[in-house]
């Protein structure tokens, strides 16, 4: 392929280049080896519309991406730091632009933008800049030039002109520490419980120079001398919920690669593996990959401590999500069970979109289950089927059907019932939802729908009402409430919770939860129990952090009260070099 470039002879060679041709000359401006900026504030939103502080002086066109990062402050159940991929809360796109300010445009996001969140340049973006600054001519040529391959002149200005990392190169952000927790159980067999953990969250990226980067947060158990009564304690089962992972990303490489607690690329439906991904982009708008690992959250509906799962798929996508855009997956795989084949499996999942009005979800899974012993063969069918569609009538209003069918019974924990982690396998049948952006950062939603495979001859209704308030006039405080009653053919039941949050500044923050779910199951103990939770996560000096959760159960199969302490150290390499930029 031929490759033309127009070597203007107009242009100002650099301060460095300038001085060698003519020492008489007035200095000229550095050659510009990364944006002066990578960060950004939001200074006002506007329904779906983010207004930033930035515009074309620090490089910003119409269709630049900018991300909202996960806060490595906050824990990855944190409601506020919900994440749509690992270490991304948000993605915006660049609208309209003017010299000092932008108009950003929403592309997914979990949670609703405030004027306190920081938006950067994914390294992507960053990367376009640089190369944008770089590749100009930087010396005088005389005529129009072709070259059968590359540019030596501009190859030559590249290996001459000294540049400094981009901003993610080698940034590494997160904390780590040690806890203490200790369970009391309370009742005729009480006992008191300990354990000795470390949680991890990490923000790595381009480490060492390469294209590997470890984005995640991860709690875990060192030591413990607990007793089988109390481990599927709320807290624990939710600290399994991690995700951490170390990705293999280049764009100038077809090759990618991902191993640790990940969703797949591509086929996020296959629920959380821990294991490994490898990819190769086959073409610009096609992926096959093959993955291998166990089954290991348990808000997964085929969730077992002893499944094993591999298999691979091929992925074909295309479009923007400035207009339409789709991915389409399908593959194969197959459960092991204690390293016996237990269920081989065909899977599809599809997913268009147009702009921000419209998409469309649809994830299927065929399967040839193994029975238990002593019970009939089921054969190949229909195990598994999602369908979600989503239309924002206004920018303010959001409408939502989904279906949801299950063959066979799932298999999460019960005990995260009032968590609101299990909606999505509580609400079989079709349902319906809205969600609705009102003034006073006030967002209402619901859903209401039949459950299709309920025995109940009386009312089967899926109902789900909850109200949010971001922040509460000046105070800086957050509520949710929620009331949901599920019907389904393997459980039934109801729950009510209240979640209320408070920041004071950058270094403290309080988190309340308390509810009270009813859960009758035939394949489970019926539970009617109530539960409170309270979280304080406070930094400590520059580099130190305190957290101190609590939880108490009543009712049911458990009733324990648990504490868990942590202290740990906070490190961030580049934040000395992000204060420079934000205060220039």
């Amino acid at each position: 392929m031929r490759h033309h470039f127009l070597l203007l002879l107009v242009l100002m060679a650099p301060a460095c280049r300038a001085q060698e041709a003519d020492p008489a000359a007035p200095p000229a401006p550095a050659l510009a080896a990364a944006p002066t900026r990578t960060d950004f504030h939001i200074r006002y939103i506007n329904g779906s519309n983010v207004y930033i502080d930035g515009g074309t002086t620090s490089g910003l066109r119409e269709g630049t991406e900018l991300i909202l990062k996960q806060s490595t402050n906050l824990s990855e159940q944190d409601p506020a730091n919900a994440a749509i991929e690992p270490g991304v809360i948000a993605r915006l796109k660049v609208i309209s632009v003017a010299s000092t300010s932008a108009v950003c445009e929403i592309s997914a996001t979990k949670r609703d933008l405030t004027d306190k969140d920081v938006v950067s340049l994914p390294d992507t973006e960053v990367k376009k800049l640089v190369d944008k600054d770089t590749l100009g001519s930087t010396r005088h040529y005389p005529m129009v030039i072709s070259f059968t391959e590359g540019d030596p002149m501009d190859e030559e200005v590249r290996d001459e002109v000294p540049r400094p990392p981009l901003p993610e190169v080698n940034q590494m952000r997160g904390r780590f520490g040690f806890d203490v927790s200790t369970i009391q159980e309370l009742g005729q067999t009480s006992s008191i419980a300990s354990e000795y953990g470390m949680v991890v969250r990490a923000d790595f990226t381009r480490m060492f120079g390469t294209y590997w980067n470890l984005n995640g947060y991860w709690r875990g158990t060192l030591q413990n001398n607990n007793n089988a009564a109390v481990q599927n304690s709320i807290q624990n089962l939710m600290n399994r919920t991690y995700l951490m992972s170390l990705n293999y990303i280049n764009p100038n490489s077809a090759w990618t690669a991902s191993i640790g607690r990940m969703y797949l690329p591509y086929a996020s439906s296959l629920e959380t593996i821990d294991g490994i991904y490898l990819g190769r982009k086959t073409s610009e708008r096609t992926v096959v990959g093959m993955f291998a690992g166990s089954s290991p959250n348990p808000t997964a509906w085929n969730y077992d401590p002893n499944l094993r799962v591999g298999g691979g798929f091929f992925n074909i996508h295309g479009g923007t999500f400035d207009g339409f855009h789709y991915s389409s997956t399908a593959g194969a795989g197959v459960d092991l069970l204690k390293w016996a084949v237990n269920r081989p499996f065909l899977f599809t999942e599809n997913e268009f979109s147009f702009k921000r009005y419209f998409s469309l979800y649809q994830a299927m899974q065929i399967d040839n289950p193994t029975p238990n012993p002593g019970q009939p063969t089921v054969g190949w069918g229909l195990g598994e089927s999602l369908i979600s569609a989503r239309f924002q009538v206004h920018p303010r209003v959001t409408l939502d059907l989904t279906d949801t069918y299950f063959r066979s019974v799932p298999t999460y924990d019960a005990v995260l019932v009032g968590t609101g982690l299990l909606d999505k396998y509580l609400y079989q049948g079709i349902n319906g939802g809205v969600r609705v952006q009102f003034p006073l950062h006030i967002t209402g939603y619901g859903s209401v729908g039949q459950s299709n495979s309920s025995n109940d001859n009386g009312s089967s209704l899926n109902e789900l009402f909850g109200a949010s308030i971001m922040r509460i006039g000046k105070s800086g405080i957050g509520v949710d409430a929620r009331y949901a009653k599920f019907d389904s053919a393997f459980a039934s039941g109801k729950y009510r919770t209240v979640s209320i949050s408070k920041d004071l500044g950058e270094r403290f923050r309080l988190d309340l939860q308390g509810g009270r779910y009813d859960y009758n199951s035939s394949l489970a103990q019926t539970s009617d129990s109530y539960f409170g939770n309270a979280m304080l996560d406070m930094d400590l000096g520059a580099r130190l952090f305190f957290q101190s959760m609590f939880t108490a159960q009543r009712g049911g199969s458990l009733d324990y009260n648990q504490w868990t302490t942590t202290v740990g150290y906070r490190f961030d390499n580049r934040a000395a070099m992000r204060a420079a930029q934000a205060k220039h």
